[in-house]
């Protein structure tokens, strides 16, 4: 039978493919096959990529994690982090509330597998971190320390303290919670609450975090930890000032720069200094929507891993294509 018009020919196909079992499955570098073969070394790595390219040779990855390796590498990169997990794509077709589970789940079997019981650990609230400590389900002994106060309206179960208590009833470490509201009438009134015993106390861990688990929020409505205890003024007033992110209510603009606002003095929550002083700080931001306020927050250094989904990972890649980062000092 003679072969279809513009097919390969059987006997090259079959040595191209032989060519690459060599280099992909039993190991052999192209110099050794370019000398079996009789060719150039360069000629089979002509050969090689022909051979991706055509079909013939199909790389997978059978990864434990659902993420997207080519989508964790490019931001990893383009935002010099240390680690990027990236949601697969298909998580574009599900519900918000069933991203944030997976989102949650990634962000969880990444803590289980890098904590050490020399640890000290905060985590501040947000639903995204809530859904991380509903997977967590080991995790060594270490202290639990909350980042920020409760905020106003949320229903026990989402609460920061309750999540500090799921977390440590499954590593045994010492709870350090803070029983108050994120967000005080006044300056005044939080130094009060921040001078009580039991808050004192957990506000004294924050000089000894060596890994932190935050959100990363939008300033609009249903995106901040912040935005909506706060009145139509003055919630104005802040975005007037560029505020674009928001993390455990420290705000920072387009640029990744802190946006100083009176909102730092009525908030019972860790300083930015104390977080950017955390050598691994974990932050989860996904949803399209969000790619901004992400691509802010990554721009301020602060954060070390980044658990994001492929809906906000395309845009980020845009914004950092538009506008990459700085070159650092020395290069």
């Amino acid at each position: 039978m003679s072969r279809k018009k513009g097919q390969p020919p059987l006997s090259e196909t079959l040595r191209l493919a032989t060519m690459a079992r060599r280099f992909y499955v039993q190991g052999h570098s192209k110099l050794e096959i370019a000398d079996e073969f009789g060719v150039s070394r360069f000629k089979v790595a002509r050969m090689l990529d022909s051979a991706r390219e055509s079909g013939l040779v199909r790389i997978e990855f059978d990864l434990p994690a659902p993420v997207d390796v080519e989508l964790c590498d490019e931001v990893r990169r383009a935002y010099r982090l240390d680690r990027a997990l990236v949601l697969e794509k298909s998580s574009m077709r599900e519900p918000k509330e069933v991203v944030r589970r997976r989102v949650g789940a990634l962000a969880a079997r990444l803590l289980e597998e890098i904590a050490v019981p020399e640890d000290v650990i905060g985590m501040s609230w947000a639903r995204s971190v809530n859904a991380m400590t509903e997977a967590i389900r080991t995790l060594p002994r270490c202290p639990i320390v909350q980042l920020c106060g409760v905020q106003a309206g949320m229903d026990m179960r989402g609460r920061s303290v309750e999540t500090v208590s799921r977390v440590t009833s499954v590593s045994g470490g010492d709870a350090y919670p803070i029983f108050g509201p994120l967000v005080l009438p006044d300056q005044r009134t939080t130094e009060i609450l921040r001078h009580q015993p039991g808050i004192a106390e957990t506000f004294a861990q924050f000089g000894k975090l060596t890994k932190a688990v935050v959100s990363i929020g939008a300033w609009t409505s249903g995106e901040s930890t912040v935005y909506d205890a706060l009145d139509d003024a003055e919630r104005a007033a802040i975005a007037a000032r560029g505020a674009t992110a928001e993390v455990a209510a420290r705000l920072f603009d387009a640029a990744g720069t802190p946006v100083s606002t009176g909102l730092t003095h009525h908030v019972l929550a860790i300083s930015r200094e104390e977080l950017v002083a955390v050598p691994e700080v974990i932050a989860i931001g996904y949803s399209r929507p969000k790619a901004e306020a992400v691509d802010a927050v990554l721009r301020s250094g602060m954060v070390s891993t980044l658990v994001t989904d492929a809906a906000a990972a395309e845009p980020l890649l845009e914004l950092a294509r538009a506008k990459p980062l700085p070159p650092l000092p020395g290069t």
